[in-house]
């Protein structure tokens, strides 16, 4: 009968193990690109909403998206801050669930990891909490009494972070030559329309070069 030699045992051993250490590096690899692409506090969502409003608002930017909010984990649980009526916090699922057909996207800000602290957090928290119960602008006007979905979370960011997230516009700058965009600015104004009222809309955030993709279906 051959016995293995004390130095052919170790090789073999050094062998058979080197599997799995390849394993567990690419174990480690998978499961941090899971955390990365997992929403996390201060990630910005998008959706296309079902609202009356919202194909006026995409024809009037360009963009496939006209709603948003941004992302808080409280007690455990997923959470979007956002501006319907009146400004609440919304279950992920059910906000993701209310858009057209559960369609999303989620972006971060780049270097999300060295910017946004616990304290930034905090500090954004604590800047969003101001609006929570407003009632939703349908006149997109620049100011704290009504507040719309865009403008909530550029001001979250603006004075949260000092973080200008899209470029503010003037209403006069989107496209309002479609009829269904000329109807719904008829409804909501009348014959006096604010050209020079300041906004920001979901398309200038969606656009921004200071945000990157982290996932959406």
């Amino acid at each position: 009968m051959k016995y293995f030699t004390p130095l052919f045992t170790i090789i073999l051993f050094l062998f058979s193990c080197n599997p799995n250490i390849d394993g567990d590096a690419e174990n480690t690899e998978i499961k941090q690109e899971a955390i990365e692409n997992t929403p996390q506090n201060g990630d910005i969502i998008f959706q296309t909403s079902k609202s009356s409003q919202s194909q006026a608002i995409q024809l009037a930017t360009h963009s496939d998206y006209s709603h948003m909010g941004i992302i808080y984990e409280l007690k455990g649980q997923k959470y979007v801050y956002e501006a319907v009526q009146p400004v609440k916090f919304t279950l992920l699922k059910k906000w993701i669930n209310r858009g057209k057909d559960g369609h999303y996207v989620i972006k971060r800000l780049k270097n999300a990891a060295e910017i946004l602290t616990p304290e930034t957090l905090m500090q954004m928290k604590k800047v969003g909490e101001k609006f929570i119960g407003k009632d939703y602008d349908l006149y997109f006007e620049w100011s704290n009494d009504k507040i719309y979905c865009s403008e909530l979370v550029w001001k979250i960011y603006k004075e949260g972070a000092g973080i200008e997230i899209g470029e503010l516009e003037e209403l006069s700058n989107f496209d309002l030559t479609n009829n269904i965009v000329k109807q719904k600015m008829k409804e909501r104004y009348g014959d006096r329309i604010p050209m020079n009222e300041k906004v920001i809309s979901p398309a200038d955030m969606f656009d921004s070069d200071k945000l990157e993709l982290v996932l959406g279906n």
